[in-house]
This record gives structure tokens, sequence and C-alpha cells, in this order.
């Protein structure tokens, strides 16, 4: 420093004690500093106040020399304690110098910085508030600082600038918020450490409305969460739960919408309490928000339905996440399946509810929510509303639902919860918005198939459900039910006809096809013979999944559709199939699923006596197919106690090439004639007159048996008709038994025992072929 240079009004005594590097003198000439501005004070003599103020700013704070910065900031802290109240008018000037010496290398100097800035703010109190973003940028930087010191000085500093905050109504939070979401991103723990414990302060001033600027902090506040400090995150809790609260009492003032992809980006990340937090987080704005969340649904969907296969490890955050899936859930109401715009809200709240009308109800077998996973969001929770949704109703968008759902169904390695809610959603929105979501039917059908494959007993019930209200929803009733699942099918699609209301009886005609029965009922629509030919498509090509879970599957869309259509339909494709091997091996299911279940006891029933035109008809269609298989085809007709046809079928079975398969299949239906189902037919036995051709057939079905427990069984059996002598009846008997259906008009049997040979035949020749490809073992019984 120039010792010539004139430094006035300040007395070179003055000058040289500044510089000097013992703190005492510099206290001393602090003090003299302090006398002579009280003095221009007193004069209101505010050029020389100034020109002090700019000289120790300029020639000593500023300068070079490390003991004239010291002594510069110990004279500008002087001066702002003689101005008093009047410190306002030169704050500017009194802070700028200090902050730049926040920066300096020196530790002691940073010191000292904070020690000035103190004692300037503490002067001036409330009247710094406008420039409280440099002081809080500073304040920022030195809560990181190194030394322990300056860390020291600068949370004395910090405290007295909150005590002011806190005092004060007059703090810009407008002009805040940018600076607090830049410092936010801090990656330095102390820095993160400072900014919390500002907001903390600032949530807690009553004045101050920092709820409306959550959504500019609130994914650094997430980020902050994450910190590796125990403490910080602690901190970090703190402030995210009374933000939370806050959100609770004032719900109308919350940016919701603002906020809902912070939640759901942070609702898929690694860190156990950042996902458990936003998805608490979560939890809440669906439940207060409401229909607001709507557009955001796809987002949610893609964060909460991996956490529902969590294990007990992260059971809390899996048991949170599932309240939200179920919340989400409930926001959707039929309405959001009207064509055109949307009411406005007001109309829909003086509405009641559509959920409580009795229409389609979607149960716990149903796929539906379970009312048991959110007791905090029943029907007598209040749900916030806001007001801006009366200006802008919202829409429910289900491409991006559609898309996350099919998405999550496809990835084979996420878990079997997950799947489930998934079949779930897509189930709830066929019930709540058919109309739309059989526009994405055709994108969807072939997952749902394959997920028919899914090792999950409870995944291939949910996904039976979802594709049972596909096929029986009035809105997918179409005129052309789209393509079928690629050109490779064996049926063409022009070949099979979805069925329609009104045909005739064609069962006389000799030509007539299988096909031409198909079912014609009002709960199915054009999807169900997609979804019946597709399913065996399936079947065909996936062996494994017949033989596993073939009975399984069948079973259960017979509970959850009409069980003869289901019959009906399979026949007239089977009637088309062109594997025989795979056709014969279908029937055998069908037939075994039709004479076992409990399921198709009414189906049964109506096949029993074949009363009506509808049960003649289906006997036909069955039949037709049954003739892929010979041994099912004599049960049916024991089923339909059409005996005389069974005797006549077992007497051609003499022509066929009788192997060790075939005699299994008689084996077994020896043990189903001993089971309950057959418990009519075995009472028969005893009306030996009327029952002749029943007593020839099970007696042709022993001779066709090698000496076997099934012989055993079924030669006991016989020998228990009364009276054999009765058994040397003619071929006609006396009269015509109702339990022979000889006498009904409506079925050609001969005609029926003419497609029995014909199919017959065709099995014959593809064996021959199978043979003569190598590829056929020849398990041919030599008598």
């Amino acid at each position: 420093m120039n010792p010539e240079k004139d430094f006035a009004p300040l007395t070179p005594n003055i000058v040289r004690a500044l510089n000097d590097k013992l703190y005492e003198k510099r206290k001393v000439a602090a003090l003299e500093i302090e006398k002579l501005v009280r003095e221009f004070v007193a004069q209101n003599n505010t050029v020389q106040i100034k020109h002090v103020i700019q000289t120790l700013s300029q020639e000593f704070a500023l300068s070079q020399h490390p003991h004239s910065r010291k002594g510069g900031l110990i004279g500008l802290a002087a001066c702002s304690i003689a101005l008093g109240k009047d410190s306002g008018l030169y704050l500017k000037e009194l802070i700028e110098p200090v902050l730049t010496c926040f920066n300096d290398a020196d530790s002691r100097l940073r010191y000292y910085a904070c020690e000035a800035l103190y004692n300037i703010v503490k002067v001036a109190r409330g009247a710094v508030l406008p420039h409280f973003n440099v002081l809080f940028d500073g304040l920022s930087k030195l809560a990181a600082d190194p030394d322990p010191n300056v860390k020291s000085g600068s949370e004395l500093l910090d405290r007295l600038l909150k005590d002011i905050v806190t005092e004060s109504n007059k703090f810009d939070l407008v002009g805040f918020i940018p600076l607090l979401r830049e410092r936010i991103y801090s990656n330095n723990q102390y820095a993160r450490q400072f900014i919390i414990s500002w907001i903390l302060v600032l949530e807690s001033v009553p004045d101050i409305n920092l709820l409306d600027y959550l959504p500019e902090i609130l994914d650094g506040l997430f980020q902050i969460l994450g910190d590796n400090g125990k403490e910080i995150r602690k901190m970090c809790e703190v402030v995210l739960g009374e933000f939370l609260k806050e959100i609770k009492k004032n719900p109308s003032s919350v940016k919701f919408a603002e906020m809902a992809n912070i939640l759901v980006i942070h609702c898929q990340t690694t860190d156990d309490l950042i996902q458990l937090t936003a998805m608490c987080w979560m939890r809440e704005f669906i439940q207060l928000a409401g229909r607001v969340m709507l557009p955001y649904s796809s987002g949610i969907l893609t964060a909460v339905l991996p956490c529902l296969a969590y294990d007990d490890r992260k059971k809390s955050i899996k048991e949170v996440a599932n309240v939200c899936n179920q919340s989400l859930m409930k926001l959707v109401t039929p309405e959001d399946d009207e064509p055109d715009e949307p009411k406005p809200m007001a109309q829909r709240l003086a509405e009641p509810n559509p959920d409580d009308t009795p229409a389609k109800q979607e149960g716990t077998a149903g796929g539906g929510p379970d009312g048991s996973c959110d007791s905090s969001f029943s029907s007598g929770s209040s749900v916030f509303t806001p007001a801006s949704t009366e200006r802008a109703p919202v829409t429910l968008h289900l491409d991006g639902i559609v898309q996350v759902l099919n998405c999550h169904l496809s990835d084979m390695a996420i878990g079997m919860m997950t799947r489930i809610a998934v079949l779930k959603w897509l189930y709830h929105l066929y019930i709540k918005t058919p109309r739309k979501m059989f526009r994405h039917t055709d994108s969807l059908f072939p997952i749902l198939l394959q997920t028919l494959s899914d090792e999950s007993d409870e995944v291939i019930l949910k996904d039976l459900e979802v594709l049972a209200e596909i096929a029986s929803s009035p809105a997918g009733q179409t005129d052309d039910p789209g393509p079928l699942d690629g050109p490779d099918l064996r049926v063409s699609h022009s070949e099979l006809q979805v069925p329609t209301p009104g045909r005739a009886n064609l069962l006389n005609t000799p030509g007539t096809k299988g096909l031409e029965c198909s079912p014609s009922t009002p709960t199915m629509n054009s999807y169900f013979y997609k979804f019946m030919i597709n399913l065996l498509k399936r079947f065909s090509s996936e062996r494994k999944l017949l033989e596993a879970r073939g009975a399984f599957i069948i079973r259960q869309l017979c509970l959850l559709l009409n069980a003869e259509n289901i019959f009906h339909s399979m026949a007239d494709i089977l009637l088309q199939e062109e594997d025989l091997k795979f056709a014969s091996t279908m029937v055998h299911t069908l037939n075994t699923i039709l004479l076992t279940s409990t399921e198709l006891f009414q189906l049964r029933n109506q096949l029993k006596d074949l009363k009506t035109l509808e049960s003649q008809n289906l006997f036909c269609c069955l039949y037709r197919s049954w003739c892929h298989n010979p041994v099912t085809t004599v049960s049916l007709c024991f089923l339909t106690q059409n005996y005389r046809h069974a005797y006549d079928l077992i007497q051609k079975f003499g022509d066929l090439e009788v192997t060790v398969d075939f005699l299994t299949e008689v084996d077994k239906l020896v043990q189903l004639i001993e089971c309950p189902i057959f418990t009519y037919l075995r009472l028969q036995l005893l009306d030996v007159r009327n029952n002749p051709y029943l007593i020839k057939a099970l007696y042709g079905l022993l001779m066709l048996l090698p000496q076997c427990s099934a012989f055993q069984l079924l030669s006991h059996r016989l020998q228990c008709v009364p009276k054999p002598e009765l058994l040397q009846a003619g071929d006609s008997p006396p009269a015509a038994p109702k339990s022979q259906k000889a006498d009904s008009p409506s079925i050609d049997y001969a005609e029926l025992l003419q497609h029995f040979e014909k199919v017959q035949k065709k099995h014959l020749e593809a064996r021959h072929q199978r043979s003569g490809r190598g590829d056929h073992l020849d398990r041919r019984v030599v008598l």
C-alpha cells in the first residue's frame, strides 16, 4: 500500500493501524473509524460516510495485502455499528467487499469476513433482506468450508440470518426460489445440510408459503434424501414429512400435476428410503388429487407395478405400492368410456357414483380391486378435486396405460404378483371402458394367449378372466373381428364365419359340416370364435401346455363363459383340423372334461336326454368331431343314451387298426363306466328288456379287451345283470325304448355312422403316411 496516498478522512494513524498484523491494533483502528463515522452521521454528512466505506472497501478489504484486507473487514464492520439503523442505506457497499473475502484462500481471512458480516447483519437486521440472495449464496459456500473455525463462524451468521427471516414478513420468496432450486442439487453434505436447514426454517414461518414452490425443489429434496450421511437423510425426512402434512391440510393449493412426474421418477429408484418416501407421497397424491392424476397413470403404473412383486425385505414399499395401485384403479369409471368430450366436473360431482350402481361389478374372482387393500380410500373418505379441473376436465387416455401393461405382461422375468396386477388392470379397463379398450384388443390378444403358458395357476386364472371378458363383452361385437393370429392358421377366416342367431336346423342334411352348428348366443361376440381358434392353435403348437394345463384352462373357461358355446365352437374348429393326431388328442381331452368335470354338470344333463332341439344339435356337432377318436365317440353315445348307435359303432371297431393306445382308451372308458357320472347307465342294466343294446355294447367292449383288470371289472359288472337269458332277444326290441333313441327323427344316425367311417379312414391313411416317413412307432397289437 502506498504510504503517501491520501486516505482522508481516515487519519494516517488509522491507516497504519488497519495495516498492522496485530489484531489488537486493527481493533483500535476500528474504534477510531466508528467514532469518526458517528460524527459524520451526526452531521448528516453522507458524502464523507460513503467516502470512508469506499476507501475501506477498495483500498483495504479488496487489497492484495492480507493484513490490509483484515483491516478493511474490521473497518467496514465498525462503520456498520456506527451507522446503526442508517446502515441499511449503505448495505450494498458494506456487504459486497465482505462477501468477496468469503472466497479468499486464507482461512483466517474467511473467518474475519464471517465476523465482519455478522456485525453488519446484526446491526441492519431486517434491512438486509433485499440482499438475502447474495448473503445466502455466500453462506452456502462457507457451509462446506474445510476449516472448522470458518464453519463455526458461518454457523453463527447463519443462525442470525434465520432469526431475521423468521421475524420478518418482508422476505422475498419469489426471488429466492431460483437460487434455492440451483443450490439444492449440491453434492456436498454440508451444503446439503445447510439447504435443508433453511427449508425447515422457511417452512416454519407462517407468512411464507413454500408449498406453492414445492415443485421447484421437490426433486432436489429427494436427491438429498439419498445422501450417505444418516443425519442429513433424517433431516430431509423431516422436511418432506412437514411438506406432506401441509399438503394434507391444504390440498386446494397444491400443484399435484406439476409434481406427479417427479414422484414417478423417484418411485423407481434403487434406494429403499427414497422409493418408500416417494411411494407414500404418490399414495397421498392419488387419494387427495383424485382424477387429476389420471393423465399420469402410465408413469405411475410403470413405477408401481414392479414393486408389487417385492419380497418381505421390501414389504413396506410393496404395501404402499399396492394401495397406490388400487387407488388409481378406482379412479377409472364407466364415464371414461364416453366417446364425446367429458362432462364438466361440477356435473360429475352431482351425479351418483357409477361404482354404486347395480351394474356389472368386478368381485374377487373377477379380477377387480380388493376392498381390503385400501381401507384409507373407502367410500367414506373425501377426495379433493382441485378447482382447476372444472375448467379442464380430465380425460383418460388409454394408449399409454395399455402400452405399459402390455410391456409388463410381456416381460417373463417380472414377478407373479405384478403379472396378476397387470391382468386385474386389463380386466378392470375392459369392464369400465370396454369401447376404448377394444381398440387395443388386437395388440393385447397375442400376449394374453401367451400368458396361458405361465407357471402360476393364479396368473392363468386372471388371464382367462380377461380373455373371457373380451370374448363376451357386447363392445366386442363387430362385423369383422380383425385378422386372426398370423397367416399360418390352418383354418382360414373365411371358412370360420362368426356364428349368427337364427340358423335353421341343418342336422338332417347329409352334407352338413359341424361348422354350420356354431353357437349362437347373444352373450358371445365376434372375438369369441377368434379366441377359440387361437386357443386350439396354441394347444396344437404347445403340446406340453395341453397336457399340463389344457383341462384346467378349458374347465375355467366353462365357468367364465357358456360351456355349451365352448364345446360347440371347439368341435366346429376341430372338424376342420388337418393335424389328425392333434384332433384326436384334443377330442379325448374335451371328452374327459365333459365326462368328469363338476363344472359341466348342466351340460351333461342337457346331453343326457336329448329332449330339446338344441341338445340334439349339440350332440350332432360334438359327434362329428368326436369321430376323430373312436372310443370317445362311444363314450359320447353312452352319455347321451344312444346305446343302439354305440353298439353299431363298436361293431365297426373290427375294421379299425387296434393299437395299444386304442385299448388303453377302452380301458379308461370301462373305468369311467364305474364312476358316479354313469350311475344312470348302470341302473339301466336292471331293465334288460328295454336296454338290450346297452348290454350288447358293453359286451362288445368286453370282447375288445384283452385279459386285464378292466376286462375283469367289466365282466363282473355284466355278471350282475339279472336274467341273462333275456340277452338272447332279437336285434329289434319289442318296443322302441326311449333310452335307445331309436325313434329320434331329428338325428340321422346312418349319416353319422357314415361320417364316423369316413373320419376313421382319414386317420388310418394318416398313420400309414407317418409310418412311411419313419416317424411313427407301430404299436398295433397282434392277436
